[in-house]
This record gives C-alpha cells, structure tokens and sequence, in this order.
C-alpha cells in the first residue's frame, strides 16, 4: 500500500508541476535595438549548448540563414523538400522525429499545424524566433455572404468568435469552395470579426510547446505579436542583449542604456521646402503618404513627391545610386522612382539583413498605419494598440538596413516627407513619448 501511495503522491506532484509550468511564461522576448547584437548571442547560445539542447531557429530570410546562421552553426539542419517528398513541412516534421536541431524561414514557421504541435509536445525544443512573425491573417476571397451560408446551414458556429465547424454529414458538399474554412476551423484558429471577416490566427499553444521560447526583436510594445500574445493572454518577459567583453549576454530591459544620442548626431533628418510643397498652401495635416491618402492623391500631387526625391538625391545628397535606399507603397514605386534612384528601392517592410549597409542617402515616403480591420480586431478583445509605436518600430527597422546599423555606425542622411513619421523620429531619438501630436 505504501509503494502505491508514494506513486500516487509523485502522480500529484507530476501534475502540479506541468500545471505551474504551463502558467510560467516560458517566453522571453529579447528586445534589443538593431546591430545590438541579438543574432550574435543567438548563436553563441546555440553552439554553447548543442549538445544538451534541441533548437528550431527561424529566420525571416533563406539568404540570411545561408549566408550567416549556418556559417556559425553548422549543426542546424534546413527542411528540403526532396527529402519530404515534395514538402519541406513534411521533412521539418521527420526532423523533429530526429531528434534534430533545426533552421527554418517565417513562411515555414506559418505552416504549422496539429501534427506539428503533437509532435512538438515534450520533445525539449527551444525555440529562437528571429523578428516578430506574422501572427494573424484575413482569409481571402471570403464574403459575409459565404460565412452567412455556412452558419444558416449549421455547418459552422461562432463561440467567443472562434469558428467551429460542425459539417459532419454532408459528404464533401461544403469541401472545394470552403475548403480553407472547413482546415482552419478544424485546427482551432479561425476567428470570426464583426460578423464579416474571417481572421486566422497563429495556434497560441505552440509557444507553450518549447522548453524555451525567445524573439529577437526590437520595441515588442508596439508590434502585432505583442497585441496578439495580449489576445491570448500568453506571458512573456523583457530582457536586452549587451556585449560583455567579446560575447554576448541577457541583461535587464531599460531602453535608456540604448545611447540613442549618438544616434542624434549621426541620422541628418531633412527639414525644408520638399516636406510641404506637394500639398495646396503648404498646409500639411500629418495623415499624408498614409495608404489611403496616397491612393486618393492627384497625379499632379505624385509627380511632385517624384520630384522631390530626384532633388533630395541628386542636389541635396549629390549622391550615386549605389548609395542609395528609399521606400513607398508597393503599389506606388513605379509611379514615383526616378532617374538616379530606381535601384535603391527596398520594401519598407524588410528587416534582419545586412545586404544594405553600405547606404548613407535614404527616403521614407509612407506614413505606416494598423490596417484598420485588424486594429479593431484586437480593440474589440480589449487590446490596447499604439499605432505610433507600431509605426516608428517599422522605420526604424527599415532605417538600421543602412549604414547606420554598421559595428562602428556610419552617419546617415534621410528624408521623411510626412510630419507624423519625422515627428515619431525625433521623439525616439529624444527618449520622448512616443504618441503623435502634432
């Protein structure tokens, strides 16, 4: 009776501990500015401890993952689809079979599914996620008049705005159209958003699958993952990445040891006649360049704003094209790149390369808001989102791609046409509240 006892006891404890477990945030997220180091102690810590950990790195880039990660850790192995036959996914799930420490990209990261997570469950994985992922998505070609068919035909049902999908007799009827509703809904991750919009979302319980869970990343607060782990209510904790002689190490997060003065006398920020002469009077509001006001402006209105970055370039900077960097609208590029400049387009949305840092003569000409479907998305749970944060996080990413972000870091000239984006800058840089007002 007393072996039992004793089993019985070491049962209750088992189950106390997994229970504390789940609730003890395993997520760290490192935020640390760029060029801090982040992807240097990344792989210090990998290769420090190989032999006693199982990771999965997951990168942004496949060239960054060629060109740097594997470099220095060799013992990643990247999923090929030739050995999946015909699927990366299927061979990233052989390789956890395996027992392997593992490299994969964000798209790949995006892909998982219920398979993946069981085989995920007390494998002793560590998870190093580097920037923040795409989290949520809506469903494309999905009208309210397709979600109004599913529910009246009780083969779906909304629960706290989860899809569930209940079709279990129609024999396919509702397969092919709703084919991608019917695979969500099944995996958990289907959200229903004011009754017309389908929103997947990444499975949550995945970050609880690791040992370990890190993201590389910088301003977290202000970025779409953090809203989305506020959504599930997934808790993390906050450390920054500082050199300690030649390695790298976690320290305590306080953003006032980033010496952004240094940055102050080396981001020449433009101020002038080409930050207001594209609107009538020179009145300027602030909500310019923003996608709307963009897709709404004249011709006369875009052939100025091309103007004014040839005279940016050309006699403010007096620069060459391989010297370089400026952004806009995907949709807006041809229509504003120029002579002398064309080359130097990079999407505003990239982040974690060092392809660029050779540039000194940059424009950022957008002014980056939350798609408002998805901002209400989470203000309807009561999530609390700062666009401005989300926005300065973005240009600062697309910022340090240049030669700014260099070891010893390089002076640099930029042009921000819109006054709220400029405005955000300069508060960054003087460790100001980071809220627009103008």
């Amino acid at each position: 009776m007393k072996g039992k006892a004793l089993l019985f006891q070491f049962g209750i404890l088992i189950k106390l501990y997994r229970e504390v477990r789940f609730k003890v945030s395993k997520v760290k997220v490192i935020d640390s500015i760029m060029g801090s180091g982040k992807t240097s102690w990344a792989k210090e810590y990998m290769k420090k401890h190989q032999d006693g950990k199982r990771f999965i790195y997951v990168s942004p880039y496949l060239q960054e993952i060629e060109n740097n990660i594997l470099k220095d850790c060799p013992f990643l192995i990247q999923p090929d689809a030739k050995k999946g036959k015909g699927s990366k996914l299927q061979h990233f799930k052989q390789l956890i079979v395996n027992g392997e420490s593992i490299i994969t990209t964000h798209a790949l990261f995006k892909l998982f599914d219920a398979e993946v997570m069981d085989l995920l469950k007390d494998a002793g994985y560590t998870l190093i996620l580097d920037e923040v992922a795409n989290v949520i998505d809506t469903l494309d070609k999905v009208t309210k008049k397709d979600i109004d068919i599913l529910l009246n035909a009780n083969v779906i049902r909304i629960e706290d705005r989860r899809v569930i999908w209940l079709d279990e007799g129609y024999n396919g009827v509702f397969d092919g159209r709703y084919a991608n509703i019917k695979y969500h809904a099944q995996e958990g991750n289907l959200y229903l958003h004011r009754d017309s919009v389908l929103f997947w979302t990444f499975p949550v319980t995945v970050f609880n699958l690791f040992d370990e869970a890190y993201i590389l990343t910088y301003l977290f607060e202000g970025q779409i993952q953090r809203y989305y782990y506020d959504l599930f209510q997934v808790k993390y904790t906050y450390n920054s990445i500082q050199k300690l002689g030649k390695t790298y190490g976690l320290v305590d997060y306080d953003s006032s040891s980033e010496n952004r003065n240094k940055y102050k006398n080396l981001i020449n920020i433009y101020e002038g006649d080409l930050n207001s002469n594209y609107v009538s009077n020179g009145k300027v509001k602030g909500n310019e360049f923003s996608s709307t006001w963009m897709r709404n402006a004249e011709e006369h209105t875009i052939d100025r704003l091309k103007k004014n970055l040839y005279t940016y370039f050309r006699k403010h900077c007096k620069t060459k094209s391989n010297n370089t960097l400026w952004t806009t609208l995907l949709d807006f590029k041809t229509k504003l790149q120029g002579k002398g400049y064309t080359k130097g387009f990079l999407p505003w949305t990239t982040r974690a390369t060092n392809d660029y840092q050779d540039t000194h003569n940059l424009a950022f000409v957008y002014n980056r808001y939350m798609n408002p479907i998805e901002k209400s998305f989470f203000v309807d749970a009561g999530v609390k989102v700062n666009e401005d944060l989300l926005a300065l996080s973005d240009l600062l990413q697309w910022v340090w791609r240049s030669g700014i972000r260099k070891g010893e870091a390089e002076a640099i000239n930029i042009y921000i046409p819109n006054l709220r984006m400029r405005t955000l800058l300069y508060q960054w840089l003087n460790h100001e509240e980071i809220k627009f007002k103008k």
